[in-house]
């Protein structure tokens, strides 16, 4: 009769173990960082424009600038408040203040667009500054989110279904027919399956959020476009991790994408409010690209989308090239065995 260590060495296999440790290590990844980013969020060099008579600009900026734990990064704006509002439009500034030298009330302004967490600290932040010096401030909302987008999410969940998408549909590639491309020519057949699914699904999310639901404005084709760009990069980057390591590449996916990609990705909270390990990599994986990107199509008419664009280009051509050099290595050495 076999002793319990042989039916547990039986029942659970040295692979498997490594797995559940595996698994044990990305949920605390997970944990750590979903709570590190959001636990006190506060605000942090949000690029804020001063509109003010000359003779009182530098000294105003400065103050604003010299605030306790650097909440705000203030410079000048000429051309008063139009100048501003097309700056917060193009996405140059978060926020303006607009001073007002003949009353004690100036103006804010947000975009709600980007973010309702980031328009309401900066509000705070200078209704606080400016009780000190007995002024007041009203807030004006020069790109405000839509009815059906409540605190300008909808653009984040957008963002991360897809990304789901992308991991789950390589995941499941891999699973049905190996987690490596046998060749080259098999390698291709996925990418083309990926790209398939990648345009059905930004197809399908971009409708979903906007006629369907009426959650985001903007018009449907921009968003296709960006929905499969960002389906296509995570998921070939998946294939290209698990080309590299076999189905741990699953978890490495999850790891950059979940675990690292979506707390930093300046959904709930964007960029000025996280901390600053998280405000580096945001914009740098897909989750945060796509995020921004999204945004920028909604409310600021497609403004700063280059450089979110070419990270996400990055990371699909990225995965691409890898899941064909490791196709073609993979290859090479089943004809070097035979």
């Amino acid at each position: 009769m076999p002793s319990f260590v042989q039916e547990l060495r039986s029942a659970v296999t040295g692979r498997a173990a490594v797995l559940v440790i595996g698994a044990l290590v990305l949920q605390l990844a997970f944990i750590a960082s979903y709570v590190g980013a959001f636990h006190s969020p506060r605000p942090k060099d949000v690029a804020l424009g001063v509109v003010a008579p000359q003779q009182i600009t530098g000294q105003l900026v400065q103050r604003l600038g010299g605030l306790p734990g650097g909440p705000l990064d203030p410079r000048a704006v000429d051309g008063g408040e139009a100048a501003a509002v097309a700056k917060i439009r193009e996405r140059d500034l978060d926020a303006a203040l607009v001073v007002d030298p003949r009353g004690t009330t100036d103006t804010l302004l947000v975009a709600g667009g980007a973010g309702a967490s980031l328009a309401q600290a900066t509000e705070a932040v200078l209704t606080r500054a400016e009780a000190v010096e007995g002024r007041k401030v009203r807030t004006k909302d020069v790109a405000p989110s839509a009815a059906g987008d409540a605190r300008g999410l909808t653009s984040f969940y957008l963002v991360v279904g897809w990304c789901v998408g992308g991991y789950l549909c390589a995941a499941i590639l891999a699973i049905s027919a190996g987690a490596r491309p046998a060749n080259p020519h098999r390698a291709v057949i996925r990418l083309g399956a990926l790209a398939l699914y990648a345009a059905a699904a930004g197809l399908f999310g971009a409708v979903i959020a906007g006629p369907v639901l009426d959650a985001l404005p903007g018009g449907i084709l921009g968003l296709w476009g960006l929905g499969a760009l960002v389906v296509f990069a995570v998921g070939a980057t998946t294939l290209a991790l698990q080309g590299l390591a076999g189905i741990v590449g699953i978890g490495l996916a999850i790891a950059i994408v979940v675990v690292l990609g979506n707390p930093s990705a300046g959904g709930a909270y964007p960029y000025p409010l996280l901390p600053p390990f998280w405000n580096a990599i945001g914009p740098a994986l897909p989750p945060g690209a796509g995020t921004w990107s999204a945004r920028s199509l909604a409310y600021f008419h497609g403004n700063g989308l280059t450089g979110p664009l070419l990270v996400l280009s990055a990371w699909a051509v990225a995965g691409t090239v890898v899941t064909m050099v490791c196709a073609g290595m993979r290859r090479r050495g089943r004809e070097g065995d035979a």
